[in-house]
């Protein structure tokens, strides 16, 4: 039986779609109990689209200047299954030690590069960008599943997999 069998909860993280929600994105979060996005929204009705697939956590990215992106807040804690997982969009401006505040997870955009890194017992999650493509770098978003053994696994999904 695999790991994935044990009770899960699995959160879709999307981050730097700067205005474009690409149908591979809906696709990839299919399924998803919660959905994070991670910063650069760029268009609220994009906010409306993620929600409508599951319940939805955004926080405001540099380019998130008008509508109800320029009010989403600029970080944010997030508790599931016992994890506190926190939200901000440049992971450079992080102003706290994670593991002395208990946090499992820092999630974060910006760089348009999906990262996977673990230090000091905290993940480190860039999901990458899912909107326009920049430069050479790939298309993508994250899941993170919440096992019910304590532990997190994370997923970089790459959208051009799922063409």
């Amino acid at each position: 039986m695999s790991r994935l069998a044990v009770n899960r909860m699995r959160i879709g993280v999307v981050s730097d779609t700067h205005g474009l929600l690409r149908e591979e994105v809906l696709r990839a979060m299919e399924g998803c109990t919660r959905i994070l996005h991670l910063g650069d929204v760029g268009a609220d009705e994009i906010l409306d689209q993620l929600a409508a697939l599951a319940p939805l956590t955004a926080i405001r990215g540099n380019v998130d200047r008008s509508g109800r992106c320029a009010r989403l807040p600029e970080c944010e804690v997030v508790t599931e299954s016992g994890r506190m997982l926190y939200l901000l969009h440049d992971r450079q401006q992080l102003d706290l030690v994670p593991e002395a505040a208990g946090i499992a997870a820092v999630l974060s955009g910006h760089t348009h590069q999906p990262l996977v890194e673990w230090n000091r017992g905290v993940l480190y999650l860039n999901p990458g960008a899912c909107g326009p493509r920049r430069f050479r770098l790939p298309i993508s978003c994250a899941w993170l599943d919440l096992l019910d053994d304590g532990t997190m696994q994370p997923t970089l999904v790459d959208l051009a997999a799922l063409d």
